[in-house]
């Protein structure tokens, strides 16, 4: 569904990614992990065409996109963001702007169908109890469950996510992730995401993608990214990698700079 090819993009006169090769299948997860600056906002920024590329290319489903046409691409990508939304709009007012890349020709108000659509979205994502509410006035787990339901009411093929579980508590983090995967299982939505979480990462996504410094450090299903050797050589911390005793996949233990001492002194 989404080939890069020779990726090399930055801001103004900064590089941030070099030489990035990534291909997306439908119907895949793919989470991207790397330390803090290492350019895991400016790819998705990149293939949401937010950020013209110095180099390389961007296709989806074999078009490339900055030969597509922006309502074309609309209807093909959705993005949740970290941005914080107009908080004056209710959520239905909110959910509704993502049907505009459907509006005909001097349409300016929302169809029956339109409305159908966001409300399907809005129950899915359990926030059409808070439809009249304001953005400004719900928490911020119903205001990414917002955030994605109006990306849903695009009706995207690829849905593009900016650290979804940022400022989350551990249990609207996991029901979000849920929520993510039950939408790419049932309907088959293609998924990439920035995640700092690497136990997340593990846990929810088909498959990963490791940058460092503006570079593809290494890429595979979680088993073959995140074992300890390559992690303490991209994060520069000491981790221990074990089995999750229940799905088995990678978990990473955190090591504290006093056990390191610790363990020095035995």
């Amino acid at each position: 569904m989404l080939c890069i090819r020779g990726l090399s993009c930055g801001y103004y006169d900064r590089q941030i990614l070099w030489d990035i090769n990534l291909e997306v299948s439908a119907k895949e997860i793919v989470g991207i992990i790397g330390p803090n600056g290492s350019g895991k906002t400016t790819l998705l920024r990149a293939v949401s065409r937010l950020l013209k590329p110095k180099g390389g290319s961007i296709h989806l489903d074999n078009k490339d996109i900055w030969q597509m046409k922006y309502r074309e691409l609309a209807k093909k990508i959705a993005v949740v963001s970290q941005g914080s939304p107009e908080e004056a709009l209710t959520v239905e007012e909110f959910v509704l702007l993502g049907r505009i890349p459907y509006f005909e020709g001097l349409q300016f108000l929302e169809t029956n169908h339109d409305f159908e659509v966001a409300k399907e979205c809005m129950t899915l994502t359990d926030v059409l109890r808070l439809k009249s509410r304001p953005i400004g006035q719900i928490s911020g787990g119903e205001r990414q469950l917002a955030l994605i339901a109006r990306a849903l009411a695009q009706e995207p093929a690829l849905l593009l996510l900016d650290e979804p579980t940022t400022y989350l508590d551990i249990a609207h983090q996991v029901g979000t992730l849920d929520l993510i995967r039950r939408f790419n299982r049932k309907i088959g939505l293609t998924v990439l995401m920035v995640l700092h979480d690497l136990n997340l990462a593990s846990e929810y996504c088909d498959k990963l993608v490791l940058l460092s410094n503006g570079k593809v450090y290494k890429q595979g299903i979680p088993e073959e990214v995140l074992d300890y050797k390559t992690i303490e050589e991209v994060y520069k911390t000491v981790v221990v990698v074990e089995k999750n005793p229940i799905s088995k996949k990678p978990y990473i233990i955190l090591v504290s700079e006093e056990e390191k001492e610790k363990r020095k002194k035995k």
